[in-house]
């Protein structure tokens, strides 16, 4: 049983799991997911399930709103000012049709990708998603942006 190991990604934990180990609400993490500041594993059944990662970015989002006093809007925008389009290596005119280059009050997971790079992949498979899952590579790639 020790000899179990469980990758970073991998969708493990229930939602109530993850609740008890975020010592947060299963209605929260629910109303996460639908503002689109989560995306969970799905199963055939419907059940959610999260992974490391995913607790990790549910904790960086919940010292946004307590600590830092950000609402789920305020959180959501700054998920959407993540240059995607430069990221991912986005054609010009690809970006003309962009919701995410065109916005800004949604992460550009969130919306539903036709003609660029992320035109097949679900949203839980983004690039942008897994890379930016924590606060601090959001921040390094803000002060990267700057210099």
């Amino acid at each position: 049983m020790n000899d179990i190991k469980l990758e970073y990604d991998d969708p493990v934990f229930p939602i109530s799991t993850a609740a008890k180990l975020l010592n947060v609400s299963i209605h929260t993490l629910r109303m996460y997911e639908k503002e689109g500041l989560i995306v969970s594993f799905k199963k055939n059944s419907n059940r959610r399930l999260f992974s490391k990662s995913d607790l990790e970015r549910i904790e960086c989002i919940r010292r946004t709103i307590n600590e830092l006093k950000i609402s789920i809007n305020g959180i959501k925008t700054i998920y959407s000012l993540i240059p995607c389009w430069n990221i991912l290596k986005c054609k010009k005119d690809n970006r003309k049709e962009c919701q995410a280059f065109m916005g800004h009050s949604r992460p550009c997971w969130s919306y539903k990708q036709v003609n660029n790079i992320n035109n097949n992949h679900s949203c839980r498979d983004c690039i942008i998603y897994n890379k930016y899952s924590d606060c601090e590579k959001i921040k390094e790639l803000f002060k990267s942006i700057s210099k």
